[in-house]
């Protein structure tokens, strides 16, 4: 009770700024108790850059009151749907909007609560011909105290598509880097991502299956689905369903597939890199759906699937839009980690998936001890 009204009154006291804000005459507008900060006004000339911000509020997070990761993922995608929609505008031409095409890995560094002010920083980092690297940076403020904590880092990647014809994609406006060194090492970050995404395009081509009566702590047990219809409040001018949206909902499918296995407060702690196969358009109905693929001791992966049925349009078929790994971690009341119980895999896809779950696992783990080879 105490966190919970603690919670609250960071709540008022955020509104409280935002009313400051106008006051003093900086751009501020709380649609639905909401709170963007505006653009600095040196902005107008630069396109490769851009800020916001807002409060968090109590259905922003769960019953212990961490931030969904779902969430502050959508803030981070509208954030890098800004900037590079923005700066694919700058020129004269033809008009687009950017497309979310993929997320690379996000690493959530630290927990965010209710009442707390999310600031969202958006840089535009490279662009080729037909895409844009954006790098995004989530910090969290503790209002009553003024202390600030680096909590997201993320790297997303979109490419223009032309409001008059959908399936045409614009090139781009180039940016100028202030080192040579800069565009070499976005070159090379591109074509690293562009073959991952050739990779994992169809690797995912299978469909979670029910299971009657399965047993605790085994891939049927906690497997879970969402249905949700895409409604114009989802999407973009073209008609199609937001990055954001459809990221968000992700996370909800992988929270209740952690919270079933082991039964606890769980916190997304990463995500694998998101890839967007296709896009979902508005009237689609689309199934995401969630499976355990590997646990450690503390740490669960869940794979999360997005399939799109076009019900509306008999001349297309059911189709595989997104795919994701999400790491969750489970945590005791005083938010103190907790183990996980050991997944139990079954069947032979079960088992070969948990053990390229597990090589995904040792090699982020070798990589953050700054070893070139995972250690058993």
């Amino acid at each position: 009770m105490k966190l919970l009204a603690r919670a609250l009154c960071l709540w008022k006291l955020g509104r409280q700024a935002a009313s400051w804000r106008l006051a003093s005459g900086q751009k501020c507008v709380w649609p639905g108790r909401r709170c963007w900060a505006s653009v600095p006004k040196a902005f107008g000339t630069r396109t490769c850059f851009t800020t916001m911000g807002r409060i968090m509020r109590p259905d922003d997070a769960n019953v212990a009151g961490n931030v969904h990761g779902g969430t502050i993922l959508k803030m981070i995608e509208e954030a890098g749907a800004i900037i590079s929609t923005r700066h694919c505008n700058s020129q004269n031409g033809e008009r687009c909007v950017a497309a979310l095409a993929r997320v690379e890995r996000t690493d959530f560094l630290s927990p965010m609560c209710i009442g707390e002010v999310a600031h969202v920083s958006a840089e535009i980092t490279y662009t080729s011909k037909h895409s844009v690297e954006v790098q995004v940076n989530v910090m969290s403020e503790n209002i009553l105290t003024g202390t600030k904590k680096l909590t997201n880092k993320a790297t997303l990647w979109y490419v223009p598509l032309s409001l008059k014809n959908v399936d045409k994609v614009l090139e781009v406006p180039p940016v100028v880097y202030s080192r040579q060194e800069q565009e070499e090492e976005g070159r090379k970050r591109y074509e690293a991502q562009k073959l991952e995404r050739m990779e994992t395009k169809w690797r995912n081509g299978d469909i979670v299956q029910p299971v009657q009566n399965p047993e605790p702590n085994t891939v049927s047990y906690s497997q879970s689905s969402l249905i949700h219809l895409v409604g114009p409040s989802d999407c973009t001018l073209h008609g199609f369903v937001h990055g954001g949206v459809t990221m968000k909902l992700m996370d909800e499918v992988a929270g209740i597939v952690a919270a079933r296995h082991c039964k606890t407060n769980i916190v997304t702690a990463s995500v694998d890199a998101i890839n967007f196969h296709d896009k979902i358009r508005k009237g689609c109905v689309i199934t995401i759906s969630g499976r355990m693929t590997f646990t450690s001791n503390k740490s669960m992966e869940i794979e999360v699937l997005v399939d799109a049925d076009p019900v509306v349009d008999n001349s297309q078929k059911r189709y595989r839009a997104a795919s994701a790994f999400f790491t969750y971690v489970s945590l005791s009341q005083e938010g103190k980690s907790l183990p996980v119980p050991q997944l139990v895999p079954e069947t032979e896809d079960e088992k070969k998936r948990f053990e390229e779950g597990k090589g995904r696992y040792l090699q982020m783990k070798a990589k953050r001890q700054g070893h070139t080879e995972p250690q058993p």
